[in-house]
């Protein structure tokens, strides 16, 4: 007779073999951290947020282009794409038996496009895009590593208009997300290196004093003599909303090339301002991390529950010097901040149904759903997808 339990009429070698064939089906569904499978309804939500968002850079003439998941790891290098060399994932072409990269950014693919495959387009040139990312690591705010972007590049402009036009199109963008309730935090990146290069500051000196102001520690900036630290400090006052921050940049004596990017600010806040005067707009003159190949007026999307940003963008070269401007957004963070949609009425048509009320249908705007069951299981059916009605005998019933 076999061993039995202590306590129970089963064999210790059938709870071993369960227990073994439940660790197996928990191996099978462990994915490597910052990977996740997206499941209903999630993953339909997704798809419908990049579609409105196509939708919405399609009517503002923005050109939709698709490129590589996986390209040439030094194409993907080159330019804008160098600022995130450590991010990205290469392999081993076993076909051309050069190193290849996966997409961390989409950006400077299509700066890629922009300067190869349609150098010979007429300028400005508008492109959107939607796509996923994969990076080596996340974020504390973004712990996830496999992500989808959606966004646009204005390529072969230079006027303080087209950062206007990008701003303005990331705002439309959220609201017809049902999105009101967000911020656009505008910065300048590229201001205190100017300041530190026109006041002949050692390129040492110039990094520390730009961490502490990016790292908001006045105690730190206090420390950089009577030259530098008055203006390092008044920069970091600065920070706060449009207005306010304009009046505290405008009181400072800057060289002439930091005072001209001030100006710069102030033109492209004017402008935001009359075409959007509702848009809440701040300014951070000092921040720079996430802005490492920005080139002038950046800007940064804030919306209510979202986890950090939800976007960001400004302007850059592309590698043979002509002037772009664009922004990405994040769909993994984007959508924590888009509003619970509005229930529709789904009507649920069981197999076999006559739809001889097809014209009432439509004129009732019902999204159908054509059922399996035409039996008493039906109305359960219904309920298991969604539906509000069901089509019975050509009468419709709600269901309760």
């Amino acid at each position: 007779m076999p061993p039995f339990c202590c306590s129970c009429w089963h064999s210790p070698s059938k709870y071993a073999l369960k227990a073994h064939v439940m660790n197996n089906y928990s191996e099978k569904g462990l994915l490597p951290a910052g990977l996740a499978d997206m499941l209903p309804p999630a993953a339909a939500a997704e798809a419908a947020v990049s579609e409105v968002l196509m939708k919405v850079f399609t009517s503002n003439g923005y050109l939709r282009v698709k490129p590589p998941l996986i390209e040439f790891e030094d194409h993907l290098l080159e330019g804008a794409g160098e600022a995130l060399s450590s991010k990205m994932f290469r392999v081993m072409d076993p076909v051309s038996h050069r190193m290849m990269g996966i997409r961390t950014d989409i950006t400077p693919q299509v700066a890629r496009i922009a300067t190869t495959r349609m150098k010979q387009d007429e300028r400005p040139l508008r492109l959107s895009y939607t796509g996923q990312v994969l990076r080596v690591y996340g974020t504390q705010l973004r712990p996830e590593r496999q992500f989808t972007q959606a966004g646009v590049e204005l390529i072969g402009s230079a006027e303080i208009s087209a950062d206007a036009e990008l701003i303005l199109l990331a705002g439309e963008a959220l609201s017809r997300l049902g999105i009101d309730d967000f911020s656009i935090d505008l910065t300048l990146p590229t201001l205190m290196p100017t300041i530190c290069d026109e006041l002949g500051i050692d390129a040492e000196t110039t990094k520390k004093a730009r961490e502490a102001l990016d790292h908001k520690d006045a105690a730190v900036l206090a420390q950089f003599g009577d030259q530098l630290a008055p203006i390092l400090n008044a920069l970091l006052e600065a920070a706060g909303p449009a207005d306010h921050a304009l009046t505290m940049l405008q009181k400072l004596v800057l060289p002439e090339k930091a005072a001209a990017q001030v100006a710069e600010l102030a033109t492209l806040v004017g402008l935001l301002g009359n075409s959007a005067p509702d848009l809440v707009l701040t300014v951070d003159p000092g921040e720079f991390r996430g802005f490492e190949y920005q080139t002038g007026i950046s800007f940064t999307l804030f919306a209510r529950n979202a986890r950090g940003e939800v976007g960001r963008g400004g302007r850059y070269h592309l590698l043979d010097g002509e002037a772009a401007t664009g922004f990405t957004l994040f769909l993994d963070s984007l959508m924590r901040a888009v509003p619970a949609g509005v229930d529709e009425n789904r009507l649920y048509l069981p197999f076999g149904t006559a739809q001889k009320i097809g014209a009432d249908l439509r004129a009732e705007d019902w999204i159908t759903v054509a059922g399996l069951s035409a039996d008493n299981k039906s109305e359960k059916d219904a309920k298991n997808l969604g539906c509000t009605h069901i089509l019975i005998e050509n009468e419709i019933k709600n269901i309760t």
